[in-house]
């Protein structure tokens, strides 16, 4: 046992007995380390550890409060995929989850956008306006191949607060993350060669794999810690693994923050297996937790680690504009960018440059981040209240996702079926799996305000999940398989 876990079970062992009373501030980060002579980084994880076990919650610039409740849900169960290679299938379930975002009657909860109506954000409108006027013309000529140098030394900056220390001329500007992905893919494998992935996994990375004929193999993860690192060992001893691809910080779907210590275990297998790791870093900016965590590219010393971004999850989707730096593998990299879009839009480039040169981006994600940490307490409790007894939810320490796990009986896709007669939508489970599974869980955004109209649609969601267990608990199994082929 770590001294993270062994400091977060004595702290746990206090509230249970009632040394700290629910809504209570706990100590500090600096006593308790003073008190129990450990690092503040440990202190860090153990609070961390507590938060996933529901039993602390965080507030910004105030310090860690016991929850005024406990008996919070259970955290979603790890999931055991297939310890083999498969065929990526559900592109027809993600092209549904993206044709149903321009619906104006429909209540979004399924994409994975931010919100796009903070008013932190019109200094960037008003940047966008400004070059888009300039009488250079600048913003209609094409860029570098590698992205506006402006911009890439405000990233080169940024990116020093998550560890990471790199030259701007080691930076790639992309027509967003996704693009940064599919780059790196492109760059490191060659049609049937196989990925190793998290579980459940972004969809669009199994779709980029999916489109470019090679196979996904999926490893176990853990909603607390991430990726599990002894069936990862197991999978490189007995398959040619040629990437990695996880996303470790504020990760999609389940929201978790890998341990800095199991950062630097996973970078250490890759290095005795001479596996490159592609990272996903979009989420990070939005952790919870300041300052935001490391990548696992702030540990790697060998290039191996290709770091992938962008602005969409902290500014804005439409912006498209991502970045990658990706290590030893320059190169090849820059030849896909080529190949693939050539130079990125230059109008949105020089607006980001000067919206980050002015302080405005870390003054907006600060104010982001603590929305988002207010809106899940809200969502996680709206859930809570509405679905049925015994579902299990997520604890994200960032971002604006919410993972919620039913029976293993449920079919979110008849629930998707029914839901949209009723104006609400969300993303099912299966397009988090290269092989369809967890068909019984559901993604939930709760990135806009927490208005009574969202509060409904959950209400309206919980219902619809109670009346479809109450249904299938009453048909035979030849009804029930009659009712799906209807």
């Amino acid at each position: 046992m770590t001294r993270y876990h062994r400091l977060a079970d004595i702290i746990g062992d206090r509230i249970k007995q009632g040394l700290y009373n629910r809504g209570q501030r706990l100590p500090s980060v600096r006593a308790l380390s003073v008190e129990h002579g450990v690092s503040i980084s440990t202190v860090q994880q153990a609070y961390r550890v507590l938060e996933h076990r529901q039993l602390i919650t965080a507030r910004p610039k105030s310090g860690y409060f016991v929850c005024q409740q406990h008996g919070l849900p259970a955290l979603p169960e790890m999931c055991r995929p297939a310890q083999r290679p498969v065929e990526i299938s559900q592109w027809d379930l993600v092209l549904q989850l993206t044709r149903t975002r321009s619906a104006r009657d429909v209540i979004h909860l399924g994409p994975g956008v931010p919100d796009v109506t903070a008013n932190t954000l019109k200094p960037l409108r008003k940047l966008l306006s400004r070059v888009a006027l300039h009488p250079d013309l600048r913003s209609l000529h094409y860029d570098e191949l590698s992205g506006s140098a402006p911009l890439r030394e405000q990233i080169a900056r940024l990116m020093i607060d998550s560890g990471s220390h790199v030259a701007p001329e080691g930076v790639i500007i992309t027509t967003g993350c996704h693009e940064a992905l599919s780059i790196a893919i492109h760059a490191l494998c060659q049609p049937g060669d196989i990925v190793a992935v998290d579980s459940p996994s972004f969809h669009g990375v199994t779709q980029i794999l999916k489109g470019f004929g090679m196979k996904a193999l999926e490893i176990p993860t853990d909603p607390l810690t991430g990726v599990s690192l002894e069936a990862l060992e197991l999978a490189l001893e007995q398959w040619p693994i040629k990437a990695i691809q996880l996303t470790p910080n504020c990760n999609n779907p389940l929201g978790y923050l890998m341990p800095d210590a199991h950062k630097v275990a996973l970078l250490t297998l890759a290095q005795r297996y001479d596996t490159p790791i592609i990272e996903d870093d979009v989420y990070a900016d939005l952790a919870y937790h300041y300052p935001r965590p490391r990548t696992i590219k702030s540990f790697d010393e060998d290039g191996r680690v290709l770091l992938c971004s962008s602005f969409s999850k902290t500014l804005a989707p439409g912006l498209r504009i991502g970045w990658i730096e990706p290590g030893r593998y320059m190169e090849q990299v820059l030849h896909m960018k080529y190949i693939g879009t050539g130079a990125t839009s230059t109008q949105p480039q020089l607006a980001i440059a000067e919206f980050l040169r002015q302080g405005h981006y870390l003054k907006h994600v600060s104010r982001m981040r603590a929305r988002y940490q207010l809106n899940r307490d809200i969502m996680t409790e709206w859930v809570q209240r509405y679905f049925p007894a015994g579902t299990r939810i997520s604890r994200p320490q960032g971002g604006f996702l919410l993972w919620v796990e039913l029976p293993p009986a449920f079919d979110t896709l008849r629930l998707n079926r029914q839901l949209e007669s009723k104006g609400v939508q969300v993303a099912v489970g299966p397009i988090f799996s290269a092989s369809g599974k967890y068909r019984h869980c559901l993604r939930l955004n709760y990135a806009n305000r927490m208005t009574p109209a969202i509060e409904a649609a959950v209400k309206c969601i919980g219902e619809t999940v109670a009346q479809q267990l109450e249904a299938c608990a009453l048909l035979t199994p030849a009804a029930e398989a009659a009712q799906d082929g209807q």
